[in-house]
């Protein structure tokens, strides 16, 4: 870990950290995280993609980590992140990436391709299928009849609930909590329960993950709080209003996609179909490879990280 370098971009008017690896005159690896992460969840294929050649970038999104952290949740929508993205590329001169997104960082990938395909030589996503736009519901109201009021996301939805709760949760067993979870369910918050009643107990971890990892994450969450990586849940209704004019419009450029089968967003309602029965083809029409990893929860770049690695490699050395 030691050889990756880390610096502070000024990009779309705040401070963003970024974490990098790699010949400066390779071709360009952009990977981007998302909840509850940091560019540290990256770093076992920078450093595998760094030796081979490619120069590996990864900053920690808005909000999170060492980057600044907006106070409004209308500061986090897909156009002010894909601003920051694109900031960070031109402020180190990058002027086309690979790009690698999980979570978040997939959702924000797919606009990116989506807004500037022109800055995308190719994408690897995980997790998070193309959020193709329904004009006649809004994301959260959607949620809210799939699951009701005490899903995980519709919880998020009220300012400082969250966050008090997650203040008095221990933050190494939160972290793990979310970390380690193979239930591919709804996540849900029954009434008189939160997220903090599961944290008094501590968490076994498996082997995939150390002391080191969560102590690093514990440390950079305890210090920053999760109001910026919430507020990524609370833009989500108003990405869906700015986003009205791109309805219908489709991602052009080269694109596999990799989810694991005990993925809670594999087992979102319709996503089965969508990924294994062509219906993402349908707005991805460069799609090339879909690979669904078995025995394999969400947060498969840390759990099977050689494989991840080598399912990014295998595609982008390609092109």
């Amino acid at each position: 870990m030691d050889k990756i370098e880390h610096s502070t971009v000024f990009a779309n008017g705040i401070n963003i950290h970024v974490a990098s690896i790699g010949p400066r005159d390779g071709p360009s690896v952009l990977f981007l995280h998302g909840f509850p992460q940091l560019w540290y969840l990256w770093r076992h294929q920078m450093l595998s993609l760094s030796s081979l050649g490619y120069r590996c970038i990864a900053p920690d999104l808005r909000g999170y980590g060492d980057s600044d952290a907006p106070e409004s949740p209308e500061e986090y929508t897909n156009l002010h992140v894909i601003g920051d993205l694109l900031g960070i590329l031109d402020a180190i001169g990058v002027e086309k990436v690979f790009l690698v997104g999980h979570d978040w960082g997939a959702y924000f990938a797919w606009y990116l391709c989506l807004f500037r395909p022109d800055r995308v030589t190719a994408l690897v996503n995980m997790s998070v299928a193309f959020p193709s736009r329904d004009p006649r519901i809004r994301p959260v109201e959607n949620m809210r009849k799939l699951f009701g009021d005490d899903y995980y996301i519709c919880w998020f939805q009220v300012p400082g609930e969250a966050e008090e709760d997650f203040a008095r949760a221990d933050i190494r067993n939160l972290i793990s909590l979310f970390l380690t979870s193979r239930d591919p369910d709804p996540r849900r918050i029954p009434t008189g329960t939160r997220f903090s009643d599961f944290t008094r107990v501590p968490i076994e971890l498996p082997t995939w993950l150390t002391e080191e990892d969560i102590g690093y994450y514990t440390a950079k969450f305890s210090e920053k709080g999760f109001a910026g990586p919430l507020n990524y849940f609370r833009a989500m209704d108003r990405n869906w209003e700015l986003t009205a004019p791109w309805t219908g419009a489709k991602v052009e450029v080269p694109v596999k996609f990799v989810v694991g089968d005990l993925d809670l967003a594999y087992h979102f309602p319709g996503m089965k179909q969508l990924v294994n029965e062509g219906g993402m083809k349908k707005m991805v029409p460069k799609l090339e490879e879909v690979v669904v990893m078995e025995d394999t929860a969400h947060f498969l770049q840390l759990e099977k990280d050689d494989e991840v690695t080598a399912h990014i490699y295998d595609f982008i050395k390609k092109f």
